[in-house]
């Protein structure tokens, strides 16, 4: 318990990061991205095996995201979002993945238990068939959970954080729940009766993944693409809260199972992104936890046992003597004329929270790779130091009263932690321009 942490093995996301030279080049994992590796670039006998292709688009997702940047800007003289929501969409990212440095893939972890003790049948690991069968179990299982996170009070207090931006573009891909994967889980484990965990650990990354570039407003419509795939057109009006988008296209990597189920909406009148009531934070604590402390007040608010119960279990719209999903009239008209959140913050702070944020950025990285190697101490500590100041840089987008005193308590311990040696730098080189 107070020695190295134990080498990456399956409870660590993926496995090792072997897997040979299938699926780990640049060009596949590029094409990873979209779903386009073939069945025999990406099978694999053992979870072991699997790569972790999330990781490893990570410089993929910063050049698409620049790119994205450049083309707003050539194409629209204006940029595809704003300094504030872009920290707080990354900083919800960076805060959903720091469960994974502590315990095990409970995804992974439940299909491979279900697996080895309650299997009927066992598909061949190497057969193209198993590799698209499972692509479709795993895009109908994202699809019910992601219809259930909408329409399950409970399930939507944790899913919200990912509709809570004003703005669309990829940022908005990485703003992530730290407790969705705590339920979605359940949806996977059919599939364990009869495919191989290898394949499914493939599949349930490359769902992940596709759904990043679909996060943007550059690419309008892809013409037949759009009746099969889900397309960055069809994921704009997920993302609306204009009356016709609610409630609408929930698939993952395929639009086929909203056509079939009646929750497909093709994009109409231009779309106002958000939460129908904005919760105008840019904290990403606040924006994780005020959905759940909602519930649970409104939970004792409600008279009568069963009222109660439909307050966790139905709707997010649901109040006594409605219907299950509440009523559409009550969801708020768009007029058009909405403004965005956006505390008017002085141009220097706005590049001290950018500049302090890369710092961060740079930690979170350099723990991913070293992880192995520190003690549980020194993890806590560092995941401990990223949540304070994730939560600092939020305050100081909102320009509080409180934020001054919490960011000199941040350097402080930066500081001090950085001189005994808990913290380093990625780059080795930025050492002193970090002290500065």
């Amino acid at each position: 318990a107070h020695g190295a942490r134990p080498e990456r093995s399956a409870a660590w996301p993926w496995g090792a990061e072997a897997g040979g030279p299938r699926g780990t080049a640049p060009g596949q994992q590029l094409r990873a991205l979209f779903y386009a590796l073939a069945p025999g670039e990406s099978s694999f006998r053992t979870v072991e095996e699997v790569p972790d292709y999330v990781e490893k688009s990570i410089p993929f997702f910063i050049t698409f995201i620049g790119l994205e940047f450049a083309v707003s800007w050539i194409q629209k003289r204006k940029l595809p979002g704003r300094i504030n929501d872009g920290i707080s969409s990354l900083s919800l990212g960076i805060l959903s993945r720091l469960p994974d440095v502590l315990f095990r893939s409970i995804e992974l972890i439940s299909y491979i238990y279900v697996w080895n003790n309650y299997r009927l049948f066992e598909l061949p690991w190497d057969s193209p068939w198993t590799w698209y069968l499972t692509l479709l179990g795993v895009d109908f299982a994202y699809y019910c959970f992601h219809r259930m996170s909408h329409e399950v009070n409970i399930l939507w207090a944790a899913h919200q954080v990912h509709h809570s931006s004003e703005d669309y573009n990829l940022f908005t891909a990485l703003r992530q729940s730290v407790l969705q994967k705590y339920t979605s889980w359940m949806f996977n484990l059919p599939m364990a009766l009869f495919i191989p965990p290898s394949v499914f650990a493939v599949h349930l990354q490359f769902n992940l993944l596709y759904q990043f570039w679909i996060h943007t407003e550059l690419i309008t419509k892809l013409g037949p693409l759009e009746w099969i795939l889900n397309t960055p057109s069809h994921h704009r009006v997920h993302h609306g809260r204009n009356p016709y988008c609610i409630d609408k296209n929930y698939g993952g990597t395929l639009i086929i199972w909203d056509r079939i189920f009646g929750t497909f909406e093709a994009e109409d009148a231009k779309v106002v992104y958000g939460l129908t009531h904005p919760v105008n934070s840019f904290d990403p604590i606040m924006l994780q936890l005020r959905p759940l402390a909602h519930v649970w007040n409104t939970f004792w608010a409600t008279p009568g046992f069963c009222n109660k119960l439909s307050v966790i279990f139905k709707g997010p719209g649901w109040g006594p003597g409605k219907p299950r999903l509440g009523l559409p009239e009550e969801i708020p008209v768009i007029t058009g004329k909405e403004v965005p959140f956006n505390p008017h913050v002085p141009a220097y702070l706005n590049c001290y929270a950018l500049v302090h944020f890369a710092a961060i950025l740079d930690l979170y990285i350099e723990l991913l790779a070293s992880m192995t190697m520190l003690s549980q101490g020194a993890v806590l500590l560092r995941i401990g130091f990223i949540i304070l100041s994730l939560a600092s840089f939020g305050l100081l987008m909102e320009n509080k009263s409180k934020a001054g005193i919490l960011e000199i308590i941040r350097c402080l311990v930066f500081i001090g932690a950085y001189e005994l040696g808990y913290f380093r730098s990625h780059f080795s080189f930025l050492g002193y321009a970090y002290e500065v």
